[in-house]
């Protein structure tokens, strides 16, 4: 099957794609993948590094209110709908795949407009404005959450998929997790991370709750800062602890992560979608912070689905302390019924098979099943 992937912006929109790419050329190892991007995005950097081919397309989003920039971007929307259908032509593909960001709108809608069968993956809770836009045009849409599907009452076929990224966590070795870490296999640990790129309000909250950390021993707080937070997060929590505890490990960035969230007790973190379908799937307890610098405020949204089913619990950003959050990670390992239970109400809302069953859509539109 020869597949174009597009989706950029954050790593949201570009693993799911790549997920399913990776599962479809497991199942048919002559499988030729492309992905289009913008040349500025992490995509630009995440994808040739998988070894997958990368092909740019220049693209912004448009500004909320009226502005002579939103004229440009429908120029640029344009411009790259006729650069998409040219790398679309040459490359050929059985199938379109589109994940979320900017880039979709002109790569999806150009595969439509030359009758390439297109599917559009929605990741969050609260549908983005260039999937609710391409959704008349997309064969498909598949989503993540069942809540979802009503909000593409325009489209040919919506199916409920979960997303993919669930599907690669659920093969991570645990123990590799706890090597990684120089720990010990059962070591308890309490992950706390801000997303792929740190958030500057969750180390915040680390350098507070440093302090506090000693009141539960034996538990080992793996603080995951971002690259561009390391140093001075590293520098203010040395400040309130001079001699870090060997229970106290900071890092700039986990690039094993699905190994390490397989080894982990309990995990703070925020609430995009692959980082849901990652804990749903390994069935981990979790404190959820969203950032309210998304689109349509849809972390929160995600958040609550998995407090409403028992799995998480939230905390709203503007509220955040490094008190509240240890007091919160004390109560949920203290009572070891309460984490079982977390953690069985976050499996049940897990879709290991999320993967194979895009991929099942991805034949049948591409005429193969």
């Amino acid at each position: 099957m020869r597949i174009v992937l597009t989706g950029g912006g954050t790593g949201g929109h570009i693993y799911p794609a790549l997920a399913v790419g990776r599962h479809v050329a497991e199942e048919e190892p002559d499988t030729a993948i492309l992905y289009i991007g913008t040349p500025k995005g992490l995509e630009s950097r995440i994808v040739p590094a998988q070894g997958i081919d990368f092909e740019p397309v220049e693209i912004t989003g448009f500004r909320r209110k009226l502005s002579l920039e939103n004229v440009r971007t429908v120029m640029r929307f344009l411009k790259g709908v006729r650069r998409s259908k040219q790398l679309l032509a040459a490359f050929k593909p059985d199938v379109v795949v589109g994940t979320g960001g900017y880039v979709c709108g002109p790569v999806v809608y150009a595969a439509a407009k030359l009758g390439i069968p297109t599917l559009i993956h929605e990741q969050n809770a609260i549908a983005g404005l260039t999937n609710q836009f391409l959704a008349r045009y997309a064969d498909c849409v598949a989503v993540s959450f069942k809540e979802s599907q009503t909000q593409f009452k325009r489209s040919k076929r919506v199916v409920f998929t979960g997303n993919p990224r669930a599907s690669q966590v659920v093969k991570a070795n645990r123990d590799k997790g706890f090597a990684s870490l120089g720990l010990s296999q059962g070591s308890k640990i309490v992950l706390v991370v801000g997303g792929s790129r740190g958030a500057k309000a969750m180390n915040d909250a680390m350098v507070d709750m440093a302090p506090l950390t000693g009141r539960l021993p034996g538990v080992h707080f793996v603080f995951v800062t971002g690259e561009s937070y390391y140093e001075g997060t590293m520098e203010r929590i040395k400040k309130v602890i001079p001699q870090l505890s060997n229970y106290i490990h900071v890092l700039p960035y986990l690039h094993n992560m699905p190994e390490v969230l397989a080894a982990s007790t309990l995990v703070v973190s925020r609430s995009g979608a692959s980082s849901l379908a990652e804990l749903t799937a390994l069935g981990l307890p979790s404190i959820l912070v969203p950032s309210p610098n998304v689109t349509n405020n849809h972390q929160e949204a995600n958040a609550r689905t998995l407090m409403n089913a028992g799995a998480a619990e939230m905390i709203i950003e503007r509220r955040l302390t490094g008190a509240m959050l240890f007091e919160r990670i004390s109560a949920i390992l203290g009572d070891s019924g309460r984490l079982a239970a977390m953690g069985t109400a976050a499996r049940k809302l897990g879709m290991p098979q999320s993967a194979a069953l895009l991929s099942a859509e991805l034949k049948r539109l591409a005429g193969r099943s």
